[in-house]
């Protein structure tokens, strides 16, 4: 169960060294994701079949699913998960939606007007993990936002099943967001493909999507090896709980085991403000993992886990900032009182009847987020995400009027002659 510590008798090296995760100190990730880019770069459709064989267990005869497989794979699943899926991709559109707004033209000087406009990353690729869980959850996520930006070309990659196919869940998002092709392609493999681009799957411009460990490391690597840019470093998931007297165990336990049943390398913190609570949530951990089909993983990411006893919120607030968790639930009666104190979280659940497993599946926020303490830089994924926003400026003969001096003393002071030359041949 949960190992317990007291946040004032951690010292500051103690607390740097409890908050990191996903570390790779010994560089064998690193290693072995730059070996499996180099092979991919240099034999391109054969090395994704070669390691299709050796990652995922399947002969691939191709490296993709088109329309007409889709459609057969997404027929395949009932109405009541058909219709699931139809109000958790209404919810994601609608709450994405809002975030497409055209911006003002500002005049900084009369005759001087500035502006931005926005365009679609016209290439995008996106990584749909597999493994011991398939997320067709995190296609809509990932593909709705593509889709409201206006991206011309959108790269789907998804490891394969034993029967070198997707499930019929994938395919039935495949068909929400009219996708008419899907890649067999999972791993650091999936990445560099759609980073270099192979025979069978295109370069994109930008790739998005989470991922475990060597995923991760290859989106980072992939960043500084080429042109191709990435939405966010987002590896194995994370969760921490800040609960008092008001929260529920056997609710806080059964959110710390819907993060800890993602893998292995989760991490579900909890943040108490008095060390009773910890225990009784400590025996409904034990109580409810009893009776998950992942319990084993469960187990495992618990025992990867810990609490921290504090004194008040505030204080726990503290520590989760330092910790800068991907989501943050608040289950306390107090909530209102330190949502100000919040600087560095992915996404927050707020209340008593908040699971996070809302926002991971239908509320309408996206999940695809800042993991490993990127929340204190990063934002999850949104629609900007997959746009840019372009300045662009006009100016007028009043304008130049206007601005040209303030322009020609800054060039010269910088010693910039032809700066100030082309202003000046202008205001002759």
């Amino acid at each position: 169960m949960l190992k317990t510590y007291t946040y004032e008798n951690l010292s500051t090296e103690e607390i740097e060294k409890l908050i990191l995760r996903n570390s790779d100190p010994n560089h064998s990730i690193q290693s072995t994701v730059n070996d499996i880019i180099d092979e991919v770069r240099i034999n391109g459709d054969t090395a994704l079949v070669n390691y299709a064989a050796k990652f995922d267990q399947v002969q691939l005869q191709k490296l993709y699913l088109d329309k007409a497989e889709i459609e057969e794979l997404a027929m395949s699943i009932g109405r009541e998960q058909q219709r699931a899926l139809e109000i958790a991709f209404q919810n994601i559109h609608k709450f994405h939606s809002s975030q497409l707004k055209r911006e003002r033209v500002v005049e900084t000087m009369p005759g001087v007007k500035c502006w931005r406009e926005v365009r679609p990353i016209e290439k995008v690729g996106l990584y749909i993990p597999g493994g011991s869980a398939v997320l067709p959850s995190t296609l809509l996520m990932l593909g709705v936002p593509a889709r409201i930006a206006g991206c011309k070309e959108i790269v789907v990659c998804s490891p394969p099943q034993k029967n070198g196919k997707i499930n019929g869940f994938v395919a039935y998002c495949l068909i929400l967001l009219k996708i008419e092709r899907i890649y067999l392609v999972g791993g650091a493999q999936a990445i560099a493909a759609m980073a270099f681009g192979t025979s069978s799957i295109p370069k994109v411009d930008k790739i998005f999507g989470p991922g475990n460990q060597f995923v991760t490391k290859a989106k980072s690597t992939i960043q500084s090896l080429t042109n191709v840019s990435i939405d966010m470093p987002a590896g194995p998931s994370e969760v921490l709980v800040i609960a008092d007297e008001t929260a529920n165990p056997a609710f806080v336990a059964a959110d710390l085991l819907a993060q800890a049943e993602h893998g292995e390398d989760s991490q579900a913190v909890l943040v108490a403000t008095n060390s009773d609570f910890v225990i009784q949530v400590n025996a409904e951990l034990e109580a409810q993992i009893s009776a998950l089909p992942r319990q084993d993983i469960a187990a495992k990411a618990i025992d990867n886990s810990y609490a921290v006893v504090t004194n008040d919120l505030r204080q726990a607030m503290q520590f989760s900032n330092r910790y800068a968790p991907e989501h943050l639930i608040l289950e306390t009666d107090a909530w209102q009182t330190i949502t100000s104190l919040i600087f560095n979280a992915g996404s927050v659940f707020l209340g008593h009847l908040t699971p996070e497993s809302a926002g991971d599946y239908a509320s309408g926020t996206n999940h695809t987020l800042p993991t490993s303490g990127y929340a204190r830089s990063y934002s999850g994924v949104s629609v900007d995400s997959f746009v840019k926003k372009i300045t662009f400026q006009s100016i007028n003969e009043e304008g130049l009027q206007h601005i040209g001096s303030t322009v020609e003393i800054l060039a010269e002071l910088e010693g910039l002659q032809a700066h100030k030359n082309a202003v000046s041949i202008r205001m002759k």
